[in-house]
């Protein structure tokens, strides 16, 4: 009965107004998702935040995979770093890191690393950079 009152909204919506949520809307009601999950009354359970994780990695891994087929080939922690640049800049972002990447793909892990440490990202989020750029280099 809740799921046909409520109806199926899978992103996040103001409960008010029914409009789908963008970046610098003002939110009349609540945001909610789901099947009036109410995200700033309630939010999300552990076990719901780590369930969407595991869906999220599996597409992140499937889109890398598509657009560096070569990337298959690396060693598991040279695969997770690319799948978590990924994930935190979409696809989209990844691929900007041309240089990067073709180091990677030649095995120049050094300036791999070195590359990912040269960039916005790594201005951004210094301490995660460093971590990945390690990953990157050490494999």
């Amino acid at each position: 009965m809740l799921a046909r009152e409520e109806g199926l909204r899978l992103t996040v919506y103001d409960d008010a107004t029914g409009r789908p949520l963008l970046p610098g809307m003002t939110v009349v009601g609540h945001p909610t998702i789901g099947i009036g999950r109410c995200l700033d009354r309630r939010g999300i359970s552990e076990a719901e935040a780590f369930a969407l994780l595991d869906n999220d990695l599996s597409a992140v891994r499937r889109e890398v995979a598509a657009a560096l087929p070569w990337s298959t080939g690396l060693s598991e922690a040279r695969q997770v770093v690319l799948q978590a640049m990924a994930f935190q800049m979409g696809l989209a972002g990844l691929l900007k890191f041309r240089d990067t990447l073709a180091a990677v793909r030649r095995a120049d892990y050094t300036a791999a690393a070195a590359g990912m440490l040269a960039s916005a990202w790594a201005r951004q989020t210094p301490a995660r950079a460093a971590r990945m750029a390690a990953m990157m280099r050490q494999g």
